[in-house]
């Protein structure tokens, strides 16, 4: 599908049920996507797994408009009316306005909520936004009957992507690709697609044990960080690199071969905050507890042989990824030495989900 597909010719049915409720989940990106090109384009291909625990609840309710702006809407989030939420909301309708042009015909009541603490310092954009675009496409469903599911899934991907490019990843499946990639049949920059080829089942059953470190405002905000790779020294080398590791990881997932695994999304995460320490401006965003967990990560594999591994987003935060068959040898680690590092002990646990669930 192309853009000029999502663009609507003409509705045959009329919205008659004026509320929508969608969970969607959060994800990690194992091959990271960083830089990107409007409007909201990514610079690299990047794959990912969906998350379980840690989502986003959102409520859409269209009611009689009230003002004359082109979009008219308020936000709840969490109970609570939020302005903070505005800017990047209006953002994201200006972006999808033609390719839903019933939304200037009503004021929409957004309720949010997230199934982990809003100052966790897990981004909620992804889950945020996801669960967001599969609310409006349940309206664009009753003015389209003969709506697919393929074509559900595929717009509300190309929609969440323009309110945040990660959370075009958070709509359908467990492994998902976003960006187009020579070797992965159906890729595309403008919407995420589920991984198309064969995947070892110890690849379905994942955890991602979430060590939060640092709770605050990131010190740069990934929209920023994004932009600090236009001109950026290393970026056309990080581009190719991303590309070659989303084909190494193809036997590898097949395979299920873990040691491989693990070497390449580490790399993945060290080469993400090298780009952000060698950017102009330059910034470092790991605590020394990041690289305390990191450490310790690697002696208590040394010692055990476990398959455990560390993946980073864009803050001080750890993501510890291992198999389901060594949960509980990873857990007893994470309790006894982890821990320690995490601020007030906090910690999410969490696994690779299936995607967004209508509520």
């Amino acid at each position: 599908m192309t853009e000029a597909d999502f663009l609507p010719k003409t509705y045959s049915g009329k919205i008659i049920h004026k509320k929508a409720g969608w969970r969607a989940p959060s994800n990690i990106a194992l091959v990271k996507y960083w830089g990107k090109r409007e409007p909201q384009l990514p610079m690299n291909p990047s794959i990912s797994f969906t998350l379980d625990a840690c989502a986003t609840t959102t409520a859409l309710t269209l009611e009689e408009k009230k003002s004359g702006e082109r979009f008219s809407y308020e936000v709840i989030f969490e109970g609570t009316s939020s302005e903070a939420f505005r800017p990047k909301i209006q953002a994201f309708f200006e972006r999808i306005g033609a390719y839903l042009p019933f939304l200037s015909e009503y004021h929409m009541v957004i309720e949010t909520q997230n199934s982990f603490p809003h100052s966790s310092g897990i981004a909620s954009s992804a889950s945020g936004m996801a669960a967001l675009a599969l609310c409006l496409m349940d309206f664009e469903r009753q003015l389209k009957p003969e709506m697919s599911d393929t074509y559900f899934y595929g717009k509300a991907s190309y929609l969440a992507r323009l309110g945040s490019g990660s959370a075009c990843r958070s709509i359908r499946d467990s492994l998902v690709v976003w960006g187009n990639h020579k070797e992965i049949e159906g890729s595309s920059d403008f919407y995420g697609t589920a991984y198309p080829y064969d995947v070892h089942p110890v690849f379905k059953t994942y955890h991602d044990t979430i060590l939060l470190v640092h709770k605050g405002q990131k010190q740069v905000s990934s929209t920023a960080g994004h932009g600090l790779m236009e001109g950026h020294p290393f970026a056309e080398q990080r581009f190719s690199q991303a590309g070659e590791n989303l084909t190494r990881l193809q036997p590898i997932l097949k395979e299920g071969n873990l040691r491989e695994f693990m070497g390449i999304v580490e790399s993945e995460a060290l080469t993400l905050h090298a780009m952000m320490m060698t950017s102009t401006p330059y910034f470092l965003v790991m605590k020394p507890n990041t690289l305390a967990i990191i450490n310790a990560i690697w002696e208590f594999r040394r010692e055990t042989n476990a398959h455990v591994c560390f993946t980073l987003d864009a803050g001080a935060n750890v993501h510890l990824l291992y198999p389901e068959d060594e949960k509980e040898g990873v857990y007893g680690f994470v309790k006894d030495t982890l821990l320690a590092y995490c601020e007030e002990g906090h910690h999410i646990c969490d696994r690779v989900g299936l995607g967004a669930k209508k509520v």
